[in-house]
């Protein structure tokens, strides 16, 4: 296992007492998650969990059209694959790196007979399940609702919750697709938080130079996401507001 990147440095898998991860880590396989990469397309047969450690995922929902928006964004703080311990198997959504980096795989049958022993396996999975229908519930609210610049708010600041830095790479074009709008709109939300010092965004980086203010910016919708993600997800870290 490279020494720079440990289990640990997801939140979900730190948080498991000693003798689970005495069962757990020996099996976990470190792969490179580059910005990009799709981990499994809809109705895919899901063979392995990913824990995210310095890498964000998208679940997306593609029409038959071709047309895309993201239901939910996983890094840090859980895992991507819900539908193994929930019993279905696959979803009709579509998993894809949003921010390029690293998880630790796990293979299902071992995630099931851990869940299996009903443990606290079982309690931290259903709560972080609960955290991520709440985010699916809200998206789909904020994206009927809000206007694209509260909308590129909210997801920057759920971005940035789930990463260790105050960096992304993602292009305007990938933000549109997330979003579900087109890219000359998100061109026009990013230019205007450019221009009141809220981020610096050159060549696919965006780098947040005002947290608080993008805070203010946003929507109801992340704040609400966030007061239940702490509440259900009490071993996550809070992030210092600048």
């Amino acid at each position: 296992m490279h020494e720079s990147h440990q289990p640990q440095q997801n939140h979900l898998l730190a948080a498991l007492s000693a003798e689970v991860r005495q069962r757990l880590f020996a099996h976990l396989e470190l792969v490179p998650l580059p910005l990009g990469k799709v981990l499994y397309e809809s109705g895919d047969t899901m063979r392995h969990v990913y824990f995210p450690t310095d890498s964000i995922i998208s679940l997306i929902y593609v029409m038959e059209s071709g047309a895309s928006a993201e239901i939910s964004v996983v890094g840090n703080e859980g895992l991507v694959g819900i539908a193994l311990f929930m019993g279905g198997e696959s979803t009709p959504s579509r998993a894809v790196v949003q921010s390029g980096g690293h998880a630790f795989r796990l293979k299902g049958p071992l995630l099931k007979a851990e869940f299996d022993r009903h443990g606290e396996l079982l309690v931290l999975m259903l709560r972080y399940t609960q955290a991520l229908i709440t985010q699916m519930a809200q998206t789909a609210v904020c994206n009927r609702h809000h206007s694209i610049d509260q909308q590129l708010c909210r997801w920057l600041l759920l971005s940035l919750d789930r990463l260790p830095s105050n960096q992304l790479t993602m292009t305007q074009e990938l933000i549109a697709n997330m979003l579900g709008v087109r890219r000359e709109g998100v061109t026009e939300a990013a230019g205007k938080l450019q221009r009141q010092g809220v981020i610096e965004y050159s060549r696919g980086h965006i780098t947040v130079l005002d947290r608080h203010k993008l805070e203010q910016l946003s929507c109801e919708c992340y704040a609400v996401v966030k007061k239940e993600t702490d509440r259900l997800l009490p071993y996550v870290p809070q992030r210092q507001v600048n």
